[in-house]
């Protein structure tokens, strides 16, 4: 039977079902499932999130002064930016406004945190969908010599020798019979598109990007302390700076700077001359190919909070990173984004695995509920330990369904890019005119696209390298004027706060827009929600019946073999899913919920 949703799909699951489970190489328990037709078209898609969590629920009666610390542990990769964000959530609510130092240290570690994150996805979690490490093995170190010299002339490690020795390292790894991370793959597949030097460049700059990776986090370890999980402070940041370099322990000096600059330089070469033309170069291939998939709602609904503030006590005022929201694909209108409006932002449960008083309405945040209800759907082929195939029509995911203003939205990096390219933001524009022309003068279009979301990643780590370099000057410049200055504990005592208030505070975090909101009662928390961009990106359907951006990504798509799927999997990790933000592992009294057996 096929249905067709308000926002332009139409579902169809009378093909075969294809099963995905686990999704692999993401952060996090997912599951995926598909309808493909007699051409091997996928014509419906469900999106599923399959553990549990209970943040919201520990952090009830708590401080919220320490809610940083718990939501930071939602995860093990972007965890910073639930620590600014919810640091931002409270001085917000009560009031506190930071020391211009402590915004550049906040913003030189989130752009760090971005940088990191989109590195190690593309090369680490997403280049196997493109890239084929057993067909590197066909390549001639020559030729690959002159693609990386042609994609990259500024790249020192080009000579055939090194690629030669890199391609014996990996044909020790394969004969092995040892294929560790390149286990399990479908590298005979014919989805995979590259010539054999564009795999051996590829696999060669995996190897050297798992050793620079390392450098990246040492900035957030020198301002916050350790990685992952550093430290953070309402009122700023929990660095003192000393720049002569006596007195408090841990304090920033001259040499620590010194040596943020060094790694803010060696990043900023290693996106320049590896990671964007690794991008362009694979991008391009699969381009000229026809590899035109995976779009969904990027090229219609499409949400950014904004980021990098130049002032931090005027977020919404001064970010750097594009915000706003854009509706049905209309580029010339940027719909401003107000998170009190509680008819902007919503989040519903009708396919979630949650329970609402009224489960037909979405609720704000600040009245958001995260009660659990964990029962499958009537057409559900299997058990509730044991599931063969989900009934789409019940509930069937621990993801909520957030909205704006009833769209279902897609964020990140390609949502930023789109909204700053709508903005005319020159700074993005230029970058987007650049990728298009590296595609051949592409029209504007090829941005909606799997190749265009994996592209917009690349090209905010170079961005994000360089407002770096710039919060780290109009630092430095600030601290030679006198003032180093890095906390502001006015307002801190709970005394002077009043009996009821509530705050919001928002980033951009790598997989996109993400915000909390809190709701504070005698100094203590009583409500905190966090809507997080793997919640917008990977809802389950809505009251109205419109899928969210995982499930419209991989519409439409052709699939090889259905039972091989690359190009699911290219699609949905073209998101960087973290469902570990996203759904919801701890009961509320820490009672054992589950067994988990590994085979």
């Amino acid at each position: 039977m096929a249905i067709q949703t308000p926002n332009g799909y139409t579902l169809d699951t009378s093909g075969e079902r294809v099963v995905v489970d686990p999704v692999t190489r993401i952060e996090g328990h997912m599951r995926c499932e598909v309808n493909v037709d007699e051409n091997n078209i996928i014509q419906n898609a469900v999106s599923t999130g399959t553990m549990w969590r209970g943040i919201e629920v520990i952090l009830k009666n708590r401080d919220p002064r320490d809610a940083w610390a718990f939501v930071q542990r939602l995860c093990g990769v972007c965890t910073g930016t639930h620590a600014l964000t919810s640091v931002r959530c409270v001085e917000n609510a009560i009031g506190i406004e930071i020391p211009d130092n402590a915004n550049s240290i906040r913003n030189i570690m989130q752009c760090s945190l971005q940088i990191h994150d989109h590195l190690v996805h593309f090369y680490h979690l997403h280049a196997l969908d493109w890239v084929n490490p057993v067909n590197a093995l066909k390549a001639d170190p020559r030729e690959t010599s002159e693609l990386q010299k042609a994609s990259s002339p500024r790249h020192p490690k080009s000579s055939p020798g090194y690629f030669r020795d890199i391609q014996n390292r990996l044909k020790k790894f394969v004969e092995s019979g040892q294929l560790g991370p390149f286990k399990n793959g479908y590298w005979d597949n014919p989805a995979y598109l590259l010539p054999p030097e564009g795999d051996l460049m590829a696999v060669t700059h995996y190897l050297e990007a798992l050793d620079f990776q390392k450098e990246i986090m040492k900035t957030r370890t020198i301002f916050g302390g350790k990685d992952p999980h550093p430290n953070w402070l309402v009122g700023g940041v929990p660095c003192p700076i000393n720049i002569d370099g006596e007195g408090s322990v841990g304090a920033i000096n001259m040499e620590s700077l010194n040596r943020v600059r060094q790694i803010i330089k060696e990043t900023i070469e290693f996106v320049d001359n590896v990671y964007i033309p690794d991008i362009l170069t694979i991008g391009k291939i699969y381009y000229d190919k026809g590899w035109t998939y995976g779009g969904g709602i990027s090229g219609r609904d499409v949400l950014a909070y904004g980021d990098c503030p130049e002032d931090g006590n005027d977020l919404l005022g001064s970010c750097m990173m594009p915000r706003g929201a854009i509706i049905n694909g209309n580029l010339n209108e940027v719909h401003d984004v107000d998170f009190e409006d509680p008819e902007q932002i919503q989040e519903e449960v009708p396919h979630s695995w949650y329970k609402y008083d009224d489960e037909s309405k979405g609720l704000h945040p600040w009245d958001g509920v995260t009660e659990p209800n964990y029962e499958l759907g009537p057409k559900t082929v299997g058990t509730k330990t044991n599931i063969k195939q989900l009934d789409e029509s019940a509930k069937y995911s621990w993801i909520k369904s957030p909205r704006w203003r009833g769209n279902a939205m897609e964020v990140g990096p390609l949502a930023r890019y789109v909204v700053g390219y709508a903005s005319k933001h020159t700074e993005f524009t230029d970058q987007i005119k650049t990728t298009l022309g590296a595609l051949g003068n592409a029209p504007v279009e090829a941005l909606f696209t799997t190749i265009g979301r994996t592209a917009a990643r690349a090209l905010e780590a170079q961005w994000c390298a360089y407002k770096q370099l710039y919060f780290l000057d109009k630092m430095i410049a600030n601290i030679k004027a006198g003032d180093q200055s890095t906390a502001n504990t006015e307002n801190w005592e709970p005394s002077t706060w009043g009996k009821e208030i509530k705050g919001y505070g928002f980033t951009e975090a790598p997989r996109g827009a993400l915000g909390h909101w809190i709701r504070i009662k005698d100094g203590k928390i009583e409500n905190y929600q966090m809507v997080v961009p793997t919640t917008w990106n990977g809802s389950p359907r809505d009251n109205r019946g419109n899928i969210g951006a995982f499930e419209a990504s991989l519409m439409n798509t052709k699939v090889e073999r259905p039972h091989e799927p690359v190009e699911i999997l290219r699609n949905i990790h073209s998101f960087d899913p973290c469902l570990a933000c996203s759904t919801h592992v701890i009961g509320p009294d820490g009672k054992e919920l589950a067994k988990v057996k590994v085979r």
